[in-house]
């Protein structure tokens, strides 16, 4: 969608002031006075704001936004009600100046607005990074296989990079508790299940038993990103590939690293793969792409930890995926996300697969 086709309110997601925003009956997601006045207040551009949404994330929620010759990101969360643990966009703010200052690829941030008043929801505005987020398009100029396996290697690297942060020193030592990661995240979301689900679907049991009693110990601690994937990576939109670029970091902590590793490998589609709802990168199926096994070697060496229990972790990414997705639909069949008419409908069915896949990662 264009930006000159945004530029006018609609009434329901953008509206003009907070006066129209009161007499909805939900709350719009951007309203164009109040932003206005914190873009002038911190400097950021001068004139009207246009604006587009970007991004497929189904959690917070993210716009491009253009005033004069600048371009600025905003993130803000979703609409409330929402528990605020996780859509904290003042944490996930701070995480990103901290690991700008370690050398991590992310974008600057430029203001923070802690105050609800403007729009129901802390948001924060970052600068705009030039690239291409690969998804189910390959970029032309990353299209060669030689270019496709820098990519691979690039998506491999980034989070060892991420993952070679001293997590025990200042600022960053202060993200989250050393230990008991692993543990604190299946006892999480076990809990999770029975608050935001309306169906009975036995396998969960059988997986949250398997993964507390198979727990394993933890190698090491990390920044831990949460959500490492192929479409939360920013490239250069010229070769050779490299990441300009690490997005969302709205589930980032210090944790086990295995975690963000069994994440990518388990959502990430290969030519062996059977597609699901998190595989939300279907290129990387394509010629060219490393597989899941080339992955995690490049990972092992770079790192030199024991991915002998990988697959517990890739078990943990794939039913804590099914507990967040479970969470959507049931928001969905509440009539809480209106214009959803695609993702939410395919957790019917795309919730059971992933338990599924999770049980066949079991050994």
């Amino acid at each position: 969608m264009s930006i000159q086709t945004w530029m006018k309110p609609d009434g329901l997601e953008v509206v003009t002031t907070l006066e129209e925003a009161r007499a909805l009956a939900s709350p719009p997601l951007l309203v164009l006075e109040p932003v206005t006045a914190f873009f002038d207040k911190h400097g950021l551009g001068t004139g009207p704001l246009r604006w587009e949404r970007i991004g497929n994330g189904q959690s917070n929620i993210t716009y491009r936004i253009r005033r004069g010759q600048d371009t600025f990101v905003l993130r803000r969360g979703p609409r409330p009600p929402l528990p605020r643990s996780t859509h904290n966009m003042i944490r996930e703010a701070r995480i990103q100046q901290l690991l700008r200052a370690e050398g991590i690829p992310v974008p600057k941030i430029l203001a923070v607005c802690e105050d609800e008043s403007l729009l129901g929801v802390p948001f924060y505005v970052m600068s705009y990074v030039d690239g291409v987020v690969i998804t189910d398009r390959v970029p032309p100029a990353l299209g060669s296989l030689e270019q496709r396996d820098a990519t691979s290697r690039a998506l491999v690297d980034a989070l060892t990079q991420l993952h070679r942060v001293d997590a025990t020193q200042g600022d960053i030592a202060s993200l989250g508790r050393a230990d008991g990661y692993l543990k604190r995240q299946v006892q999480r979301f076990s809990g999770l299940w029975d608050t935001n689900t309306t169906r009975h679907l036995p396998q969960i049991e059988k997986l949250t038993d398997w993964l507390e009693r198979n727990c394993p110990m933890t190698q090491a601690v990390t920044v831990v990103h949460g959500d490492y994937r192929m479409g939360n990576l920013m490239f250069a939109d010229h070769g050779p590939a490299c990441v300009v670029g690490i997005l969302d970091w709205e589930m980032a902590t210090l944790g086990d690293p295995l975690a963000d590793l069994g994440y990518l490998t388990a959502t990430y589609g290969d030519h062996n793969s059977t597609p699901t709802i998190m595989e939300l990168t279907p290129v990387t199926s394509q010629p060219g792409y490393w597989t899941r096994a080339q992955i995690v070697d490049r990972y092992g060496h770079q790192s030199g930890l024991d991915l002998g229990a990988l697959p517990w972790y890739q078990t943990l990414a794939l039913w804590k995926s099914a507990i967040f997705c479970e969470a959507i639909y049931t928001r969905w069949l509440n009539g809480e996300r209106p214009d959803d008419d695609v993702f939410g409908p395919s957790l019917q069915d795309g919730v059971p697969l992933l338990l599924e896949q999770a049980a066949q990662q079991m050994r």
